[in-house]
């Protein structure tokens, strides 16, 4: 299903989504049609709140015009909430698409990186040491070590390292 029905005819939002810019410019304008399709909505529900609600019937008692209203103020007020979730949609799928080149231009350096890492963990560094302690050490012949390091290791005759 991810190759057209017809190879002749490319589809014109392919080159769009291969970009992260193209692919912002063109939700911007989505998002800018829908923003001014928002505002009208929002004019037009005013207007039907106002007309509605005005609507009396002969016989009728004060709050029948704005229960009969009711339901259509309903309506527009949902309408206007979907335009808004869609509108703050648009603007997050323009971010993660960002966020998504950014994350396969970093992933070649991740697994250099955990290479190294593993690498490293293989084959860790050899400490090297100095000659001038293992060389008096291995003259004298004694193992333990000619200065105390702390206070605590003068009680008991210890020596450490």
């Amino acid at each position: 299903m991810s190759e057209p029905l017809n190879p002749e005819k490319k589809n014109p939002l392919a080159d769009i989504a291969a970009s992260p810019d193209a692919t912002a410019r063109y939700l911007a304008d989505v998002h800018r049609v829908l923003l001014d399709i928002g505002g009208n909505l929002e004019v037009l529900a005013r207007e039907i709140h106002l007309h509605c609600r005005h609507t009396h019937v002969a016989g009728d008692r004060f709050y029948d015009a704005w229960m009969r209203s009711r339901p259509v103020e309903k309506a527009l007020k949902d309408v206007l909430n979907h335009v808004e979730g869609v509108t703050k949609g648009l603007e997050k799928s323009s971010y993660q698409r960002r966020a998504h080149d950014e994350a396969v231009a970093a992933v070649d350096e991740k697994r250099k990186g955990k290479a190294l890492e593993k690498a490293r963990k293989k084959n860790p560094p050899q400490l090297n040491t100095t000659q001038g302690n293992g060389g008096q050490a291995s003259q004298q012949g004694n193992v333990r070590y000619d200065e105390p390091a702390s206070i605590y290791d003068l009680r008991s005759d210890r020596r450490s390292a």
